[in-house]
């Protein structure tokens, strides 16, 4: 933590969590507001289902591989600088959407994309631990995914408004303008929060040894399985959503917002949940509870799909109680993975967003397509990656009991 953390922001706490999450906000605007778009730009551009599903790969692919860099990044040359330097080349990528003549420019840019927007996503969480102590970081992370979570509600809205008033371009236009509004407003509000004596020395032999050091660290990959792979059980739906929703559930684009809005729905209620557990229960009880509601749902989810055909009045609800048992418990283990190494908390929060990434984008350009063709497939997918961050958290809780089980630890 900062010493001198307590200088550096002197407005209200909420307003501070609230310029956290426009970071984490850019990662489900570049996916979920051009969703509703796919059919009308796989006809502009002359795209088969395939390429456009590749469109959400490249960019997956790409978040992934440099999340590995900018959270390391920041531990030598501060959390500001990355920010600021992610926020440019994404506002760059998504003008290079907008104006791309074909599938080919357009699978490029999203990779650009990608590259580029993990910088705020990553640093933030580094930033929470950076300003606030354990039990207090965790209640400030869950007001963040609070007021992230308006973000992915509202996405696909502006998408299929855009696209039946606009265009499919107007969408990329937006979020264009979306990274220049950003990168203002973290310029002249957000302070370097990491203190000069706690950087790291920028060297290639310092930064392969701090990777070791986590990568080596089996509490580290297993934390990172228990938060990254259930959160694809519900992610699933979202990459699958132009058939999910509109061939299974015969929604109309513009009527995609449901399905966004009951997820984030049940991620803003289990992140209020996660809040008021910080400093009350341990994390442990508080993970525990979390993957049990996401196992109880994903087998009635499963009954429900074989039994009857997937109706919009009752598919949707176990999204919503998933994302709710999911966003209760990733606080706690995201602190958890923070605190393994202090020293090197910038790299943990990119390696932990490396693995997650990197099964998002797994799940985007392998899993959904062999899997979207059937609600029953779909939800034995969902449940199958909850079984295996359940399996995860199962070993840590055998192996290493003592994780988790302070209440101030969190």
């Amino acid at each position: 933590m900062n010493p001198d953390a307590h200088k550096l922001w002197l407005a209200p706490q909420w307003a501070f969590a609230i310029l956290l999450a426009l970071l984490g906000m850019l990662g489900p605007f570049s996916i979920d507001t051009y969703l509703p778009a796919f059919a009308d730009i796989a006809r502009s551009l002359d795209a088969t289902p395939v390429q456009m599903q590749q469109t959400l790969s490249a960019y997956l692919f790409g978040f992934a591989f440099m999340s590995l860099f900018h959270g390391a990044i920041s531990d030598s040359f501060g959390r500001r600088p990355v920010v600021l330097w992610g926020l440019a080349a994404f506002t760059v990528a998504s003008a290079g959407c907008a104006l791309s003549q074909n599938i080919g420019h357009l699978i490029l840019f999203r990779a650009m994309q990608g590259l580029s927007t993990g910088a705020g996503i990553v640093v933030s969480r580094a930033v929470i631990r950076d300003m606030f102590a354990p039990s207090q970081a965790q209640k400030v992370m869950s007001q963040v995914t609070i007021f992230f979570g308006v973000a992915p509600a509202i996405a696909p809205m502006v998408g299929g408004w855009m696209l039946v008033h606009v265009s499919w371009h107007g969408i990329f236009w937006f979020l264009t303008g979306v990274g220049v509004v950003l990168w203002i407003a973290i310029f002249r509000l957000l302070p370097e929060t990491l203190h000069i004596t706690q950087r790291q020395h920028f060297h290639p032999r310092n930064l392969m040894a701090g990777y070791w050091q986590l990568g080596s660290d089996p509490r580290f990959f297993l934390l990172a399985l228990a938060s990254g792979i259930p959160f694809n059980g519900m992610f699933l739906y979202i990459l699958s959503a132009p058939v999910f929703l509109g061939e299974h559930l015969q929604l109309a684009p513009q009527q995609f917002f449901w399905c966004f809005l009951i997820t984030i729905g049940g991620i803003m209620g289990g992140a209020l949940v996660s809040g008021r557990m910080a400093g009350k229960i341990a994390p442990k009880r508080q993970i525990r509870i979390g993957l049990n509601i996401m196992l109880v749902i994903a087998l009635v989810n499963l009954a429900a799909n074989l039994a009857f055909k997937a109706h919009v009045s009752w598919a949707l609800l176990p999204l919503g109680i998933f994302s709710f048992g999911w966003a209760m418990m990733v606080p706690a283990v995201t602190l958890l993975v923070l605190d393994l190494h202090p020293e090197r908390r910038g790299m943990a929060s990119s390696l932990q967003m490396f693995v997650g990434s990197s099964a998002n984008g797994i799940v985007a350009g392998v899993i959904s397509p062999l899997v979207m063709h059937s609600t029953v497939a779909l939800a034995t997918a969902s449940l199958a990656m909850l079984a295996l961050g359940q399996l995860s958290w199962a070993y840590i809780r055998h192996r290493w009991p003592e994780i988790g089980l302070k209440i101030g630890h969190a």
